[in-house]
């Protein structure tokens, strides 16, 4: 089987990581409202994302094009990234994740690329279901969970050690958000499809 590189939506090209991108992710996490409900506003510093998780983004990639990081552009200009990822330990359970420019932001783009790999898990993975979680203050990514089907499953408080542990940003170590995190899910029963 050929490994899938390229997915595309109406206004996105998804298409995987490769060492190029070390600019754009630096740019990304680089923007204190990007990083707002992640690491509190800090951005990720150069040398981690070149050493730890472009090569991460790059080396989990499936053949199917089903898992793994995608980079998201429009027209041409990076404006971000996509996930999903297998649950470990949890078989047919896989989580999405998104990060996106400002400048990307209420387009409805989070929605339309998430709605793709949720749709790819369930038919080509034969997911049983999609989480993803979020801050609880940070109503537009819960948005983008509704509009995916989503529906509210629980509400957790993450440590200081466990969100230093978050393999998608890295800052120093920064105190817990006082409020809890937020688990929405879908079923393969309630997925309504693209």
């Amino acid at each position: 089987m050929s490994p899938c590189t390229h997915l595309a939506t109406k206004r996105l090209q998804l298409r995987r990581f490769d060492e190029s991108d070390l600019d754009n992710l630096f740019t990304l996490d680089g923007d204190p409202e990007v990083m707002r409900y992640i690491t509190g506003g800090s951005g990720t510093a150069k040398e981690i994302l070149r050493r730890q998780i472009l090569p991460r983004f790059v080396r989990e990639q499936d053949l199917a094009g089903v898992f793994g990081f995608w980079a998201a552009e429009q027209d041409g200009s990076f404006v971000g990234w996509f996930s999903l990822r297998p649950i470990d330990g949890l078989p047919g359970q896989a989580t999405l994740g998104y990060r996106l420019r400002r400048a990307a932001w209420g387009q409805g783009l989070a929605t339309e690329g998430g709605r793709l790999l949720v749709d790819r898990g369930f038919r080509l993975a034969e997911l049983e279901t999609v989480i993803a979680t979020t801050y609880e203050e940070n109503i537009a990514s819960i948005g983008v969970m509704k509009k995916l089907g989503m529906q509210f499953k629980r509400a957790f408080r993450m440590d200081s050690t466990e969100l230093a542990a978050i393999d998608t940003a890295a800052a120093e170590p920064i105190e817990a958000f006082p409020g809890v995190d937020v688990e929405y899910a879908v079923s393969r029963a309630e997925w309504t499809g693209p």
